[in-house]
C-alpha cells in the first residue's frame, strides 16, 4: 500500500506545480532558514499578488504613485495572520481590537543582486521586522537578506542591515497606499516598532501555526485522503 500511495504522490509531484501558498513549505530549516515566494521585484510598477484559489499570480493594481518596492516582495508559504499572530501584536505593542489580516505573512528580502523578475522561491534568513497595524490588522513585515548574498547574506540581525536600507523599505510601507492630495487624516497604516530576529521567527512560528489551525497539514492530509481512496 505505502509503495503505492508513494508512487502516486510522486506522480502527483512530478506531473502539476505546487500551489505557491499551499503546496509549497516553509523549509526545512525554517524558521531560521525560510524559502519565500516573491511576488514583486523592485523594478515592477505594477502590484502584482497571488491568486489564492489557483495559486497563479495576478494584476492587483498598477503603482498609483511614485513608490516603488525597494527589494523582493512576497510571502511565507503555509503561513496566515490570524488569532494568534494578532494577540502577540497587541501583547507588544500594547493596543486592542487588533485581528490578523487572514493573508500569508509578508516577507521582504534584501539583496545586492538586481533580480528583476518575480514568481519565483528564494531561500532567505529572517534577520527582524516590523510590526505594521493597517486599518487595525495585524500586517507584519518579516525582514530577511537573500542566503549566500555577498553583501547581506552574513548578517543575522536587524541592527546590521544599513539604517537607510531600513528607512527606504520602512517609507514604502509607511506612504506606498497614501494620497498625496489627502490631509493625512485618511492614514490608517502604522509601524508600531522595528524588532529583531527572535521576535521575527516568533511572529512565524505563530503565523506557522494560524496556518494549520485554519488549514490544517496540507501534505499529511493529502497522503491520508489518498491512502483512504486507495483502500
Amino acid at each position: 500500500m505505502m509503495t503505492k500511495l508513494n508512487k502516486l504522490i510522486q506522480l502527483f509531484e512530478q506531473k502539476f506545480v505546487a500551489h505557491p501558498w499551499h503546496g509549497v513549505t516553509l523549509g526545512e530549516n525554517a524558521p531560521n532558514e525560510v524559502k519565500a515566494y516573491i511576488e514583486i521585484n523592485p523594478t515592477d510598477q505594477i502590484k502584482y499578488e497571488i491568486d489564492k484559489p489557483s495559486g497563479h499570480i495576478f494584476i492587483d493594481r498598477p503603482q498609483k504613485y511614485s513608490n516603488i518596492v525597494p527589494a523582493l516582495y512576497g510571502f511565507l508559504p503555509q503561513t496566515y495572520c490570524d488569532t494568534l499572530v494578532a494577540d502577540y501584536c497587541m501583547e507588544k505593542s500594547g493596543k486592542t481590537g487588533i485581528v490578523g489580516d487572514a493573508d500569508p505573512l509578508d516577507i521582504i528580502v534584501i539583496s545586492e543582486r538586481n533580480i528583476d523578475r518575480g514568481d519565483i522561491l528564494v531561500n532567505c534568513i529572517p534577520v527582524g521586522g516590523f510590526r505594521m497595524i493597517d486599518g487595525g490588522e495585524a500586517d507584519d513585515k518579516i525582514i530577511a537578506v537573500l542566503k549566500d548574498d555577498q553583501a547581506y547574506g552574513k548578517m543575522k540581525n536587524i541592527d546590521e542591515i544599513p539604517s537607510l536600507v531600513l528607512d527606504r523599505i520602512k517609507h514604502f510601507f509607511l506612504t506606498y497606499k497614501s494620497n498625496p492630495n489627502a490631509d493625512g487624516s485618511d492614514k490608517k497604516v502604522e509601524i508600531t516598532d522595528t524588532y529583531g530576529k527572535e521576535e521575527a521567527l516568533k511572529v512565524i512560528n505563530l503565523s506557522h501555526q494560524d496556518y494549520l489551525n485554519k488549514y490544517g497539514n496540507v501534505n499529511t492530509d493529502f497522503a491520508d485522503t489518498l491512502k483512504a481512496l486507495l483502500g
